[in-house]
């Protein structure tokens, strides 16, 4: 049988600010990308989610990224290694201490953003987050783009990885994603979605935006949480998912070995 992990990033609200529905996100996801308090999330917010998630049962990852409130953590920033180490290290710490009042445990790490883009292609980068990964935790996951320079760090550091696909984002014919200030860059029907991540899973394949077929590995799909009719969607997929025989499991459970 297939197995795959659905994700989905989670706790970015802020204060009075409500970003996405985690509630019922995490009734459909197998993974939460928890935000860390840099680009997105408050204590509280962070606290509820990870309470949500420990509860039913859904591993909880970093979400690490840029000190970046205003952007979302979008925006493109250079930030000396030292200083990147130990953003990432603080981050991922302030998420162990939140989880662990909640009872769960903090199983693996993704960038977000301009941080998971520039560690994909920049190899300072993405060393800095994998060294930063494993100083904190070695049996830590790295998640991320398949074939980029983030996963050959996380490996070089020691560390296991995972591959990631996007069910909402368009690809380009060499496997990466299309920048999102392109046209069509954000996919919106969920049949169509949840039919292009069913192929992809299956068969290892995603149709690029000129229409050739790519071949994508993935051991789980990201839904954005902050993407409109993003519940929707992510339970289109899972549906899809479940009636064609695809079992969903975190990638790196809570439950498992350190």
């Amino acid at each position: 049988m297939t197995t795959v992990d659905l994700n989905s990033d989670l706790g970015e609200g802020f204060g009075r600010w409500t970003l996405g529905d985690d509630e019922a996100m995490l009734g459909v996801v197998s993974s939460a990308n928890v935000a860390c308090g840099f680009h997105a999330g408050d204590p509280v917010s962070i606290h509820r989610t990870v309470r949500t998630a420990a509860a039913r049962g859904v591993a909880v990852g970093a979400h690490v990224g840029y000190r970046d409130l205003a952007g979302f953590g979008r925006r493109d920033i250079v930030v000396p290694t030292p200083e990147l180490v130990a953003d990432v290290i603080y981050q991922i710490g302030a998420l162990q201490a939140l989880t662990a009042a909640a009872g769960t445990r903090v199983t693996y790490v993704k960038p977000h953003g301009a941080l998971y883009n520039a560690a994909a292609v920049d190899e300072r980068v993405a060393t800095a987050v994998a060294t930063a990964v494993a100083a904190v935790d070695p049996s830590l996951v790295l998640l991320g783009l398949p074939g980029t320079l983030s996963l050959a760090a996380g490996e070089a550091a020691g560390l296991r990885t995972a591959a990631e696909a996007f069910a909402d984002r368009a690809y380009t014919p060499a496997g990466t994603l299309v920048p999102r200030g392109e046209p069509g860059a954000v996919l919106h029907d969920p049949d169509v979605v949840a039919h292009r991540m069913l192929r992809l899973v299956t068969e290892g394949v995603v149709e690029a935006v000129d229409g050739t077929v790519v071949a994508v590995r993935a051991d789980s799909v990201c839904v954005h949480g902050d993407s409109p009719g993003a519940v929707a969607m992510a339970r289109r997929v899972r549906e899809a998912f479940l009636a064609a025989g695809v079992a969903l499991a975190p990638f790196a459970p809570a439950s498992a070995s350190a």
